[in-house]
Order: C-alpha cells, then sequence, then structure tokens
C-alpha cells in the first residue's frame, strides 16, 4: 500500500528539483508536526513525510539527502530497526541517515554509530538543536549527543565517511597558508564563533548563544572564512580544527622538550 501521506503529494511545484529530506515516523501527529518544522527551518529542502519505509521505492528517482527515521523506544540492534536502515541503504545509497529515538544513553548512540548512522536525535532535544543537528549531518557532518567524558573516545568510532570528509578539501595554496597560521590569528569572538560552527548552529541560534545580532554573526563568519581562506563554513571548520589539532602537537613537543630538574 502507497503509505506517502497526503502532505506530501500536496507540495508545491516549485519544490520539484530541490535536494530531497524524508521523515519517516508512523506517528501521524508527530510525523505532521515535524514536517510543519522542517518545511519551515528547511526551505532549501523538498521534505517528504512517510508511515514506513516501504514507500522508499517512490522516491528512488529524487536527489535524498537525508532520511529521518524514528525508531521510538526501540533498541538500534532491534531486528526491525536493522531491517528499516538495511533498506534505506538500499533505496537511497547517498543518502545520509538520521534516527529520532526515545533514548539517549552513550551505548545507544555509539551503537548507532557503529552503523553508520550520521545523527542521533533524542526525542528530549531542545527542537532548535534538533535542527541544527540535521544541518550539521546535511553538510556532511555527524551530530551524536555524546557526554563530555565521551569525546575523548569519538576519534576511534568516527565512520570512515566522516574521515573521508576532512580529505575531501585538497590543500591548496590558501588552505597550506592557513595551516601556518597560529589559533591566536583569531580574535576571541571569532574563536567562539568557531565553537558554534564546529556544531553545525544555524546563525540565528548562535546570535541567540552570545548574545549578538545575526548581522554581527555573519560578520565574523564572512572574517573567519577569509582567515581560513575558506569557500564555505564547513571547510572553515574543518581548516580550524586542523589548527587547534597543531597547537597541541606542538604544546606537547615543547612540553617533552623541557629538561628535568
Amino acid at each position: 500500500m502507497d503509505d506517502i501521506t497526503n502532505s506530501t503529494r500536496q507540495q508545491p511545484n516549485g519544490s520539484l528539483h530541490l535536494p530531497v529530506l524524508i521523515i519517516i515516523e508512523p506517528l501521524v501527529l508527530s510525523r505532521t508536526c515535524i514536517l510543519n518544522i522542517l518545511r519551515r527551518e528547511l526551505a532549501e529542502f523538498k521534505i517528504l513525510d512517510m508511515s514506513t519505509v516501504h514507500s522508499l521505492d517512490c522516491v528512488s528517482a529524487h536527489d535524498v539527502r537525508l532520511v529521518v527515521l524514528s525508531i521510538a523506544d526501540k533498541p538500534i540492534d532491534h531486528p526491525s530497526v536493522e531491517d528499516d536502515l538495511a533498506a534505506i541503504t538500499e533505496c537511497c545509497p547517498n543518502a545520509s541517515i538520521a534516527v529520532l529515538s526515545n533514548h539517549d544513553d552513550e551505548p545507544a548512540v555509539l551503537a548507532a554509530m557503529r552503523r553508520g548512522v550520521r545523527g542521533f536525535l533524542p526525542t528530549s532535544l531542545p527542537i532548535e538543536i534538533a535542527i541544527a543537528g540535521l544541518r550539521l549531518v546535511l553538510v556532511g557532518g555527524v551530530y551524536r549527543p555524546l557526554p563530555a567524558a565521551a569525546w575523548g573516545r569519538m576519534s576511534d568510532l568516527e565512520p570512515p565517511c566522516m574521515r573521508s570528509l576532512a580529505s575531501a578539501f585538497k590543500p591548496t595554496d590558501g588552505a597550506r597558508a592557513t595551516a601556518g597560521r597560529n589559533v591566536a590569528d583569531f580574535t576571541p569572538r571569532e574563536q567562539q564563533v568557531l565553537a558554534e560552527l564546529e556544531l553545525g548552529l544555524p546563525n540565528k541560534l548562535i546570535a541567540v548563544r552570545l548574545n549578538l545580532s545575526e548581522n554581527t554573526v555573519k560578520m565574523h563568519i564572512q572574517h573567519i572564512m577569509r582567515k581560513c581562506d575558506a569557500r564555505n563554513r564547513t571547510e572553515a571548520v574543518l581548516r580550524w580544527r586542523g589548527l587547534l589539532s597543531a597547537r597541541i602537537r606542538n604544546t606537547v613537543a615543547a612540553t617533552a622538550a623541557i629538561p628535568e630538574t
């Protein structure tokens, strides 16, 4: 049975050529609420909603960028969830996958990451954070709400697709010049904005968190991109991470060079 909803069929013709984001949620009320929010916040995408994965065949010809699968209380290793993930991968091989879960414990998050999920969104998240997480996944990042103690272990669990993102930016002359910069070349406020960009937050939310106007945030981002010789926000963040890594390496090397007394 065709379970693509009427709200999907009624999208305006102007959205036919937009990249596609798909929401799979069996509960009509929840799906409708999510759909309305995403259509307002992610207007650059065509948003489709379904009750199950069985309708994915109907959109195989579309440019599907992200599929958000609601798993409610089911664990990520539940057979039905694993079947759904496999179906999404088969029907939309170029799309990232995010899951919407009632769980937010670390084992559940890590189990999802090991299965190639790029975004883990607990239902306890504030809506603005959930939107920011989806934006991060859409630009090639990974959103995982791990506790602070787990961040040091994230690199060991990072999917190959995320590692390939860093290598996708070829080292141009500008990138090599950026590598020679020092973290101190960025003002304290620019470093604060960069920290928010790393979370994938939109300008509006960055402005609220830093008590700035959106225009001021845009100005800082323009300065950051110029200093990083970056073409977009994602590239700026990747190069910023490179600067931080170099700073840590230099600090460790300097410490190791201090003779014992």
